[in-house]
């Protein structure tokens, strides 16, 4: 019985370390190049996108670009390490109208620092604050992908997984975000039906802070193993901002994703 309980307890041990130390890297990501293209719910194309990954100064480096036409660009760019827990370093998002900047969001993780530049009607108003990292588990951005790729075993398997995500209002903040899995879905795009894992990003939100602040649901589709990224669907950026659809091809039809389970819509 002792030796049982000891078992029991180095389990547990590991379980809570694996926990504190960040997201295992099971599935290692190197050099990628993709076009996505971001839309509105209806499926109208908003803006060609341009993807890339790269391994550069031993971190994994994505930049993440959308021409929207007459003028309007948005630039995402992140770093991670991938040793043996995933671990976000950096990330930034801009936009600029006519090469002038609207907003900007940023943040150092290893200094615990974020900051943001928007445009008001007196010029840019910036804010600045230390946030609070827990290295391995806290993630902004695209990071909350690549997060969801190396749990996606976990998820599957109908665990829910609490991770912390930095977010903007138009401050930095931190917040809780529960990750599941919430099926098998089929969607229209690039003028094909394609199949996806869904996973849903929910902000863990006190409920005094619900009657002022209200915080959208992300879904994200992964391609089946090995993972890759299909679909994003949320707030292009602040909680109030419209909801927008980001898919990984470009060109043709692009339509809602539903259950695999359903009939097909001929």
């Amino acid at each position: 019985m002792k030796t049982k309980a000891v078992v029991s307890a180095l389990l547990l041990l590991g379980a809570a370390a694996a926990q504190l130390y960040g997201i295992e890297v099971t599935q290692f990501t190197a050099s990628a190049h993709a076009y996505p293209v971001m839309r509105d719910l209806d499926g109208k194309e908003l803006g060609d996108g341009e993807f890339t990954q790269e391994i550069r100064d031993h971190l994994l480096r994505i930049r993440i670009a959308y021409d929207l036409r007459h003028g309007h660009t948005i630039e995402e760019k992140a770093a991670f390490a991938q040793d043996s827990a995933l671990t976000q370093k950096e990330w930034s998002w801009q936009e600029r109208r006519d090469g002038d900047l609207e907003r900007e969001y940023k943040v150092d993780f290893d200094a615990g620092k974020a900051t943001s530049r928007k445009r008001e009607d007196d010029g840019l108003k910036e804010r600045s604050d230390e946030v609070k990292i827990e290295p391995g588990t806290t993630f902004a951005g695209f990071g909350l992908v690549l997060a969801l790729q190396n749990l996606r075993d976990r998820l599957v398997k109908g665990e829910a997984i609490e991770l912390r995500a930095v977010g903007f209002t138009p401050g930095p903040r931190v917040v809780s975000v529960k990750l599941t899995h919430a099926g098998i879905d089929r969607m229209r795009m690039s003028s094909r039906v394609l199949r996806g894992e869904h996973f849903l990003i929910h902000p863990e939100i006190p409920w005094i802070a619900k009657l002022f602040l209200k915080v959208p649901d992300t879904d994200v589709w992964l391609t089946p193993p090995p993972s890759g990224f299909l679909r994003w669907q949320g707030p292009l950026a602040e909680p109030s901002d419209p909801v927008v659809r980001v898919d990984l091809s470009s060109g043709g039809e692009s339509g809602p994703a539903e259950s695999a389970d359903k009939e097909p819509e001929e």
